[in-house]
């Protein structure tokens, strides 16, 4: 009888170090974690977005109705475009009787921006 094959790279994950090496930083840098992460860069790579960013930061929170209105874009220009700030975590959503509020999500832009400055030095 043959002895059935083994899954390699599965062993190469949960192997233990050899000789005194620290353990691999690799299996976590997955396709799907990397993917997410660019999503979040994407989302603020816009120039639109970055100005939107701006505007709520200058008025603390808005409605769709105050972005489309004050830059002078269509309802749903704007509503597509807060939606990616939101799935990237960068703006959230709250909402008061008939009016959704988007307000930043200072933590998360304080960790963003963490990020890019230790990517840049």
């Amino acid at each position: 009888m043959s002895e059935p094959k083994k899954n390699v790279s599965r062993d190469r994950e949960t192997a233990p170090p050899k000789n005194n090496q620290l353990p691999s930083i690799a299996p976590s840098l997955d396709h799907l974690s990397i993917k997410k992460a660019s999503l979040v860069f994407r989302a603020m790579n816009h120039q639109l977005r970055q100005e939107m960013i701006r505007m709520i930061d200058n008025k603390g929170q808005v409605t769709v109705t105050d972005i489309f209105v004050e830059m002078r874009l269509e309802q749903s220009v704007a509503s597509q475009h807060l939606a990616i700030l939101r799935r990237a975590g960068i703006v959230v959503a709250e909402r008061d009787g008939k009016f959704v509020y988007y307000k930043l999500n200072a933590d998360r832009l304080i960790l963003i921006n963490r990020i890019i400055q230790e990517l840049l030095n």
